[in-house]
């Protein structure tokens, strides 16, 4: 039989091998276990985050805020690591967003604290001069609604306790939002960096003009948001006083390096010091030669 000479049954027959192809190819592995792989440090938002997602959803911050962070090197430069699938198996729906008017969020937990977060939402342009980020500091005047939040978690399979429930009383949607945006990314363990100098390197740059000036621009533009205009302390510490990580006493030029490189998490060793973490890391947009500015410059502070 020659099938060319029958239209129709050559339409069918190429119908049901699409078709088949179809299912073999794309609709049975979309439900196959390798398409959703379990991973052992994501698990489901607590009450406190869920309402927080919910906020981010009802605020439409998914409209110029992405969650995905793509496999290219410019990509995983700026934000980290790039996105696993297994990190969204209790995101319903996914929030991966389509354009970026700001930055992405899929890496931002834990890298700034909580105290930073609150300044950011009330005014962001204290923090980024020209953010066009609306101020989102009214969302305190509006407390969680526990009920809703309970119904969503028993909607979506969610563990949960009374405690957890009754804690969400004085609980605000800024409080919640905040507790969302910190729970994004922990489940992937940040790669060791590897250290830009060694230990016990000494400055090159100490008491030189030039780099005093270049490290106060620096400083001016990047850091002054967190330590204040005069370097006496706002969302981070004071850094004209002679108090290091919360102890008194002077801590070396290789150390001071390697907070403003690599950042700090909390109780984390510097000296003897426990960090109380928040502080995120700059080596990569900095670069060496701007750290040891910014150093030279703080110290040039500490004799004012």
């Amino acid at each position: 039989m020659n099938i060319y000479s029958k239209p129709i049954f050559f339409t069918i027959v190429v119908t049901v091998v699409i078709l088949i192809g179809t299912t073999v190819m794309m609709v049975f592995p979309a439900f196959s276990p390798e398409m959703a792989p379990k991973m052992a440090n994501v698990h489901p938002y607590t009450a406190l985050q869920l309402a927080g997602r919910d906020a981010y959803i009802e605020n439409g911050c998914y409209y110029c805020h992405s969650q995905m962070i793509r496999p290219l090197k410019a990509e995983t430069m700026r934000y980290g690591e790039y996105s696993k699938a297994g990190e969204f198996n209790y995101d319903q729906p996914f929030l991966w967003g389509s354009k970026r008017k700001g930055p992405d969020l899929a890496r931002i937990g834990g890298k700034y604290s909580d105290k930073w977060h609150y300044k950011h939402m009330n005014d962001p342009r204290k923090l980024f001069q020209g953010s066009n980020m609306p101020a989102f500091g009214w969302m305190a005047d509006y407390p969680v609604d526990a009920e809703q939040t309970e119904k969503g978690m028993k909607a979506l399979g969610f563990p949960y306790t009374k405690e957890e429930i009754d804690a969400l009383k004085d609980k605000t949607k800024l409080d919640a939002i905040i507790a969302y945006l910190q729970s994004l990314g922990t489940a992937i363990p940040k790669p060791p960096k590897q250290p830009m100098i060694a230990a016990g390197d000494k400055n090159p740059l100490a008491g030189d003009p030039k780099a005093i000036e270049e490290g106060k621009k620096i400083f001016d533009m990047n850091c002054a948001a967190c330590h204040g205009v005069d370097a006496k302390g706002d969302v981070g510490p004071d850094l004209t006083d002679n108090e290091w990580l919360y102890v008194a006493g002077p801590i070396h030029d290789d150390t001071l390096f390697s907070i403003i490189a690599d950042g700090t998490k909390k109780d984390q060793q510097f000296e003897g010091r426990a960090a109380k973490g928040g502080m995120p890391s700059w080596g990569e947009f900095f670069g060496k030669k701007k750290i040891w500015s910014v150093v030279t410059y703080i110290r040039s502070l500490e004799s004012k």
